[in-house]
């Protein structure tokens, strides 16, 4: 994150990783978002049967404990090398959203290309900022079910170490030797923009020269769901899982609960170019904001929306016109989508003519606490490629999200020049993460 006015010390990314319900990987997941494939389906993880939704994206054959392409050494030539993101028993010890964000991580780690360096890199400069929205619900669920069942002595040691949101970053931090600072961020769907604002912020302010940052959830439970369909926010297009979807769509029911991990690989710039880092982009601007209004519902017209984007976009020293792309929040929600394209049309009013617009949860559904990384994931390679992902199933738009002349980007990958790219997370408790990315 670059400030002008106050320091030299820039960010850039170097490294990412997914795990996401459209693929395994990094590189599969932006192959399927520029294709636009979706990633849902019908539930696979219980009996779905007697709730009004019956979809969610799961990630899909995903194995933790597989091999990695090459061995990591992070603790040296001389130390052990890592060979797998998790073993069969660390499976064993740690929650699903563990399983998905250490996968992540470590991928972002090796596409870094940071492991042949670690033998000058002191571990102490290094960091992991890692959030995740409602932490280890999958496990909780089914240690209150085996308690129950058997009694106090059936409660496994491990339970805690399962569902503590901040053992993620602990077990990453532990795997790759990161011994700097090493926390977690819990603010909703917004949690992983945060985690990637407050972990470049570590970066200019020069406690860090590295960060691991971004969110992992895994919550596609029968509590979660049903829940969330409780409070009629989820879609019931329980008939057609790739079309349930619809961001700005006129047709939208509500949004799609998903699971997965996005993280980035942040450096100094200056540290990343002497040793030589491709850098997919800077990531030159953060905001946060509260809406103090509702704690489920966008104040009108998201006015804490607009706050954090003119937030962001100060901190990056970039005027409105100077983004190309927005990776909104759009989360297919009747109320949340209008509100926050009237927010975008506001902070762009003079320069919406050559702004393109998308909702990639149109095809990854709703990460929650990942989120924020995954929006910021399709900004950052829109950058880097100059490729923007579409808001597909975007049949008939809303006149409500279609009127302030947005080009939301229906249905079809657009190639163009991206300079650079501001991403929109926003959680319940009327909390704002803005980024701004630009090119490296």
């Amino acid at each position: 994150m670059h400030n002008p006015s106050t320091s030299p010390r820039r960010v850039v990314i170097t490294g990412l990783g997914a795990v996401t319900p459209c693929g395994n990987t990094a590189a599969e997941t932006w192959a399927a978002l520029i294709a636009g494939r979706s990633g849902i389906g019908r539930i696979t993880r219980f009996d779905a049967t007697g709730c009004t939704a019956q979809i969610a994206g799961e990630v899909r054959n995903y194995d933790p404990a597989r091999l990695l392409p090459v061995p990591l050494r992070p603790r040296g030539a001389a130390g052990e090398p890592l060979c797998q993101a998790l073993t069969a028993k660390d499976i064993k010890k740690f929650g699903r959203f563990t399983h998905l964000g250490c996968g992540a991580a470590i991928e972002a780690y090796a596409d870094s290309g940071l492991d042949a360096h670690r033998a000058t890199l002191p571990p102490e400069r290094l960091g992991v900022v890692l959030g995740v929205g409602l932490g280890g619900l999958p496990e909780m669920e089914a240690m209150h079910d085996t308690w129950k069942a058997g009694g106090f002595r059936k409660i496994s040691p491990f339970f805690i170490i399962q569902i503590a949101p901040n053992l993620l970053a602990g077990q990453v931090s532990l795997a790759l030797d990161f011994r700097g600072a090493n926390m977690s961020v819990a603010s909703a769907c917004a949690t992983s923009g945060h985690a990637l604002g407050e972990a470049a912020a570590a970066i200019v302010r020069d406690e860090a020269d590295v960060m691991l940052a971004g969110g992992a959830e895994s919550t596609i439970t029968p509590l979660a769901i049903g829940a969330f369909a409780q409070m009629r926010a989820l879609s019931t297009r329980n008939d057609d899982p790739e079309k349930a979807s619809r961001p700005y769509d006129k047709d939208r029911d509500g949004f799609v609960l998903s699971e997965g991990s996005v993280v980035f690989l942040l450096e100094e710039r200056e540290h990343a170019r002497r040793r030589g880092a491709r850098i997919y982009g800077e990531l030159r601007g953060y905001g946060a904001s509260a809406d103090a209004y509702h704690l489920s519902s966008l104040a009108p017209g998201a006015e804490g929306s607009a706050r954090s984007m003119r937030s962001a976009l100060n901190r990056a020293g970039l005027a409105p016109a100077e983004i190309d792309y927005v990776s909104a929040h759009a989360t297919s929600t009747p109320g949340g989508d209008g509100e926050e394209a009237a927010a975008i049309a506001g902070v762009f009013a003079g320069s919406i003519s050559g702004l393109n617009v998308s909702g990639v949860k149109s095809m990854t559904g709703h990460l929650l606490g990942a989120a924020g990384a995954m929006g910021a994931f399709a900004a950052v390679l829109a950058v880097h490629h100059g490729i923007i992902p579409p808001t597909i199933n975007l049949d008939n738009v809303d006149p409500a999200c279609g009127d302030f002349g947005l080009n939301l980007t229906p249905n079809t990958a657009v190639r163009r020049p991206v300079r650079a790219a501001l991403a929109n997370s926003f959680g319940f408790g009327g909390t704002n993460a803005s980024l701004v990315v630009a090119r490296g």
